[in-house]
């Protein structure tokens, strides 16, 4: 799978992958600007204007005008706000890829931005906020890292807080978008049964209004961590919810492959270390998985498990059993085992390249933030040069008692009896 990039006459560039048998295309509108570009009065405003775009623009006035437009043609759509980024994206069959193009174009470009609307919109973010708060499954990312990037823009919630985001005005929202809303701050990307040529025409007709202007940087992290940190938010459920993760490294890090087979080898699956030490053998929780996050100039690999409460300090001393048993050498890889990490990130990578709006993210994530690309048949060639001796290697690097962070949601009062495990 390849892909080209081009520049159009406005200096917006555009991304295309061309699949010559795929029915179906995906175009997707990026903006480098995320939550940590925010002040603290106005949090919560990049997801919040990721709902707004949906809610009438200069052709289609209405909520109802857009979403219709797009079901008239059997089209998907749907938007993302993470801490460095927001995408906007509709999936089409190849015959109505111009469709897309002007509806996704005029909602990106020409939101209405209606007061009315805001108001009433305000409301569904609370909502929002108040579900993610009932879901401890997902709220706990949030917490997380509320702890490991505590007090920095890094530390704040996506989607802000309810009185944040009841404080948000239309002029914010306008200020906002000259500031990030420009050409060095945007990417197009688009991917299927689509040709080049055809693709580039349709990006100068319909974003041929993207304001020129030069990217903004946010503010850089800087850790202030000198010791394990463990942050409880207590909370009466049935399962307790943990994240046990050390400060790690920035996007697109030199040692991003070794990461990648030492995440798979710890919790990468239903075979992995922690799935069998944690789940299969002792019972202690339904779902455990390893991950790693990178942003701009940091990042982190955490453990994630929703647990038995009475059993929340076994599994926390195994979970780190197993981080440190393999950093220390004391649990080795073998051979076998670096082969099937390889070939279970060579394979989930493989399986979600078969989707338009995923080829998308895969190259246009790298391209707006890295302006650097490799392909998913360079990304294999370095993960197959991974040996076992560097896989270790980062393990020592990374799993350090002084990086160690705990964030936990449950029904838990003393929060020292969690400090004294981290030690």
């Amino acid at each position: 799978m390849d892909y080209r990039l081009d520049t159009l006459s406005n200096g917006l560039r555009i991304i295309t992958s061309e699949l010559p048998n795929s029915e179906s295309a995906t175009v997707t509108v990026w903006v480098a600007v995320g939550s940590r570009f925010e002040s603290a009065k106005t949090s919560g405003l990049s997801h919040f204007l990721e709902h707004m775009v949906f809610k009438g623009s200069r052709k289609r006035p209405t909520a109802k005008d857009i979403s219709e437009a797009i079901d008239s043609f059997g089209g998907e759509f749907n938007a993302s706000t993470s801490k460095e980024w927001t995408n906007f994206y509709i999936k089409s069959r190849v015959g109505k890829i111009e469709t897309a193009f002007d509806v996704l174009s005029d909602m990106v470009l020409n939101p209405v931005l209606d007061p009315k609307e805001i108001e009433k919109e305000k409301g569904v973010i609370c909502e929002e906020i108040a579900m993610y708060e009932d879901t401890p499954m997902a709220k706990i990312d949030d917490i997380f890292e509320n702890l490991i990037f505590k007090g920095s823009l890094m530390g704040r919630d996506i989607a802000g807080t309810k009185e944040s985001v009841r404080g948000i005005t239309k002029s914010d929202f306008v200020s906002y978008r000259g500031s990030h809303y420009v050409t060095d701050n945007l990417l197009l990307t688009v991917s299927g049964g689509i040709n080049r040529e055809k693709i580039i025409k349709l990006a100068e007709k319909y974003f041929d209004k993207v304001a020129e202007g030069d990217s903004l940087s946010s503010k850089n992290f800087i850790s202030q961590q000198t010791g394990s940190q463990m942050l409880l938010r207590r909370k009466k459920n049935e399962q307790a919810h943990l994240i046990l993760g050390f400060l790690g490294n920035e996007r697109g890090h030199k040692k991003k492959y070794e990461e990648g087979i030492l995440n798979s080898i710890l919790g990468g699956g239903m075979s992995s270390r922690l799935f069998i030490e944690v789940r299969e053998k002792r019972g202690l929780a339904y779902a455990v998985k390893a991950a790693s996050e990178h942003y701009k100039e940091t990042g982190y690999f955490g453990v994630y498990a929703g647990v038995d409460i009475k059993r929340i300090d076994e599994a926390i001393k195994v979970i780190l059993d197993q981080m440190y048993g393999l950093a220390e050498g004391k649990y080795k890889i073998t051979p076998k085992e670096i082969t099937k990490a390889k070939e279970f990130i060579k394979g989930h990578m493989a399986l979600s390249l078969e989707d338009t709006k995923t080829i998308n993210g895969f190259f246009g994530l790298q391209e707006l933030l890295l302006k650097k690309v490799e392909t998913p048949k360079e990304v294999v060639e370095k993960i197959d040069r991974v040996k076992i001796d560097d896989v270790y290697e980062y393990a020592k690097s990374i799993f350090k008692a002084g990086r160690l962070n705990l964030a936990v949601i449950g029904p838990f009062d003393d929060e020292d009896r969690f400090r004294k495990l981290l030690y």
